[in-house]
């Protein structure tokens, strides 16, 4: 019949094997692993068949593919912060064997021939915490998930900037197309009455030069449509498209020209300003200083050396008149930091607080030319469309239409109808481009303040 080891059998050890137990299952339970979020990538979608800014910038949020990267740093930044938060494990030990030589005659009356051995230790787990070392880690490892945050925060600032300017593109692409259509169809017409009037009222080379400007326009639209793919190529790609791209249209108004009432009365102390307090990077920045501040005073703490208690029982078989009495110590361990004490950690540290400082001072400085930057090219790009608005506009419209009732009525020379066409249609690319350039100016400068302005 099958007997229970008389190790198995004494109080000692099956306390010990008690403990043993409740630890391993413990660690083995689904509660004890750590779970954390998990960044998936999106599935695929289709694109509306009209998208607005606003549609772009909702679209992005949420399945921009950078920002879902950013996403996982951070997931990996709370992962940090879990590892520094914990507290060393203790180191539970437990043995036991026979003695070789036992004998059970007397006096060794109800001797056992186990030997019983456990030891309990912290690994350092309450010098740690009484140093104050758990506390910087975690200090240091809240300061790296703030920058993680800040990080993603950053690239969406930067990528939102790169998205509107995209669109803008885009926007600028089908109103020039739009344009170059029309004035196409115009010409179209002009060379169907000039082929009636030709030879009796216009010669050959006259007939030629208007085909020829026909022929550009017809140019200028088949570059025009090869702008816009582009375009819609670029910003597709920003919104994370990741398919064939769908027939999609834009919303022409984004380029209809206004004053956002945040930059009505804003200047550059006060965007600078508002830039200093908003801008991810720069808060990034602080938070990067505090940790490498934190390091410092870590590797200091370092030096304190690491304490480790541990507490063992010892039994050299049980019953009376045993060789030795069961024996209970309590014993301290110590890595005496005689030879080294930590300097090459701490000059380490110190230089990266150093480092951080003047990357602070250096991003605050960035940011100031970054706004003071964006806002000249806003209010310049301002009094460009404020004046083709006002005059130029409406007075090469009017010089075209004129010159062209001229012509038909043969007052005026081809020559001239050709140089009103030109000016009219420079003027009106122009248009476009000073408008463009003035969004992208705005966009520019919410990317430097780190707000939105263009409401």
């Amino acid at each position: 019949m099958f007997r229970t080891p008389m190790l198995f059998r004494t109080p000692s050890v099956r306390r010990c094997a008690s403990v043993i137990a409740v630890l391993a299952a413990s660690l083995a339970s689904p509660v004890a692993r750590a779970e954390g979020p998990v960044t998936r990538v999106p599935p695929v979608f289709e694109l509306p068949a009209t998208v607005t800014l606003d549609d772009a910038l909702r679209i992005f949020r949420t399945r921009g593919l950078d920002l879902l990267i950013a996403d996982a740093a951070i997931a990996d930044a709370q992962g940090q912060l879990q590892q520094a938060s914990g507290i060393a494990n203790p180191n539970v030990a437990v043995s036991g064997g026979p003695f070789f030589n036992y004998s059970a005659r007397p006096p060794c009356s109800g001797c056992t021939s186990q030997v019983t051995s456990w030891s309990f230790g912290d690994n350092g787990a309450v010098a740690d915490f009484l140093a104050g070392k758990r506390g910087l880690r975690i200090e240091i490892a809240r300061a790296t998930l703030m920058m993680a945050k800040l990080a993603r925060a950053d690239a969406q600032r930067n990528l939102e900037a790169m998205l509107k300017q995209q669109y803008v593109q885009v926007v600028l692409a089908r109103q020039t197309l739009g344009f170059n259509k029309e004035l196409q169809a115009a010409l179209v017409r002009t060379l169907e009455i000039n082929k009636l009037r030709y030879p009796q009222v216009i010669d050959e080379g006259a007939l030629a030069r208007i085909e020829v400007q026909k022929l550009e326009a017809d140019q200028a639209v088949a570059s025009s449509v090869e702008a816009v793919e582009q375009a819609r190529m670029g910003l597709a790609y920003l919104l994370g498209v990741r398919t064939r791209v769908p027939e999609f249209d834009v919303d022409k108004s984004a380029l209809d020209f206004k004053v956002p009432a945040a930059l009505a009365s804003a200047t550059d102390e006060s965007l600078v300003r508002r830039a200093l307090e908003h801008r991810p990077d720069v808060r990034a920045a602080a938070y990067a200083r505090g940790g490498a501040d934190a390091s410092v005073r870590l590797a200091q703490r370092n030096v304190f050396p690491i304490v480790s208690t541990n507490m063992t029982f010892t039994a050299l078989g049980y019953g009376q008149q045993v060789p030795t009495a069961p024996v209970l110590t309590v014993g301290v361990s110590v890595d005496a930091p005689l030879f080294y004490q930590q300097q090459g950690e701490i000059r380490r540290a110190q230089a990266a607080l150093a480092r951080a400082a003047l990357t602070h001072a250096k991003t605050a400085a960035q940011v100031a030319s970054d706004v003071h930057t964006a806002f000249a090219g806003v209010v310049g790009s301002r009094k460009l469309v404020e004046r083709m608005e006002s005059v130029l506009l409406a007075r090469a419209k009017k010089a075209r239409d004129i010159v062209t009732v001229q012509f038909q009525a043969g007052q005026i020379t081809l020559t001239d109808l050709l140089d009103a066409q030109r000016t009219y249609i420079a003027t009106n690319v122009e248009y476009l481009t000073d408008l463009a350039a003035y969004w992208s100016a705005i966009f520019q400068l919410e990317q430097a303040v780190g707000e939105e302005l263009r409401t």
